[in-house]
């Protein structure tokens, strides 16, 4: 019996050799903390389809950085929100607390909601993050609910990863100021 030599392709200028698979990308990384963290969430329900994005990509975010115990609280629109902020921080049941809302065409209101949420957070020493946001135009069109719901989406992201980052902080902070590294105030 012969064999016949078998034919082989030899790779040409023209054709270069195929690369090697690269290794499938690894989700990243992020720090676990050394106590466990609860953070309430507080939405106003005023556009609440716009809004739930914010929350449902924070929750997916906040997830991935280790924060699990989030209770979710809806209140009527973002005038309402600090009240039911200062409520949760007085508490101490939470380390942190998320404030979404959608104020629109009405600058007066967000100044308002923003300045007493860092009042909350201030005098509370509970850190609070805000993703109330308010555009300088709004129109009721199907394009701009698409548009807002994708910014809603990505400031989920945002607010939970500056939520995760500053527990981190203040948790190496305190830590820090237990063991006499940095002094009190």
């Amino acid at each position: 019996m012969s064999e016949t030599p078998q034919e082989t392709e030899t790779p040409t200028a023209a054709t270069p050799p195929p690369l090697p698979a690269s290794p499938p990308s690894l989700p990243p990384s992020h720090p676990r903390f050394a106590k466990p963290q609860r953070v309430a969430f507080v939405q106003s329900a005023w556009h609440r389809e716009v809004v739930a994005e914010c929350r449902g990509a924070f929750l997916a975010e906040a997830e991935a950085r280790h924060l699990t115990n989030i209770d979710t609280f809806e209140v009527p629109g973002s005038f309402e929100i600090p009240l039911h902020v200062q409520i949760l921080a007085k508490t101490r049941r939470y380390t942190a607390i998320v404030a979404a809302g959608l104020v629109v065409d009405n600058q007066v209101v967000a100044d308002t909601v923003i300045k007493a949420l860092m009042d909350v957070q201030l005098r509370t020493e509970v850190p609070v993050f805000s993703a109330v946001l308010t555009p300088e135009q709004f129109h009721e069109t199907e394009a701009h609910y698409d548009f807002f719901r994708k910014h809603f989406a990505t400031k989920g992201v945002e607010v939970a990863e500056a939520c995760a980052n500053t527990l981190l902080s203040l948790e190496r902070l305190r830590g820090q100021v237990a063991a006499g590294i940095v002094a009190s105030a």
